[in-house]
């Protein structure tokens, strides 16, 4: 794990497994939520942080969507960029581009808040913690 300057992209190298593709042998659509999950944790973990519920927070998933431009299949090699477009005080979003070589296969957004739960009570937003914010930073153009 890293802990260096704050990040605001990374891209994951991922191999379509057979187990996501449907009966026509296509990645199914809710595999892509998975692709972009796994390269946000992986961001996380290149800052030396995990997403994991810790320091009283978690950061459930408040918005999140998919466009999809062309079919993956079993055994595509794929790239899965991920970079934060926006954070304020209580939520980062993120814009994700899932890439096969220069083609692009789909784009999507997921937004976190951050959230601290006490138990027998609803989970209530609160600021990122300045711990984890200066981790990140937004991504330029």
């Amino acid at each position: 794990m890293s802990s260096g300057s704050p990040r605001s992209e990374y891209t994951l190298r991922r191999r379509v497994h057979f187990y996501e593709t449907d009966t026509a042998g296509i990645v199914h659509f809710s595999n892509y939520f998975r692709y972009m999950e796994e390269a946000e944790h992986a961001l996380w973990r290149e800052v030396g942080l995990t997403i994991a519920k810790r320091s009283g927070v978690g950061f459930p998933r408040i918005a999140a969507s998919f466009e999809y431009h062309r079919p993956l299949r079993v055994e595509d090699e794929f790239d899965v960029r991920i970079r934060i477009v926006a954070m304020n005080e209580k939520t980062i979003r993120y814009e994700c581009v899932l890439l096969k070589g220069d083609e692009k296969i789909a784009t999507g957004s997921l937004t976190i808040i951050c959230v601290r739960a006490v138990d027998g009570q609803a989970m209530k937003s609160v600021p990122i913690p300045p711990e984890i914010a200066d981790r990140f930073e937004i991504a330029s153009e």
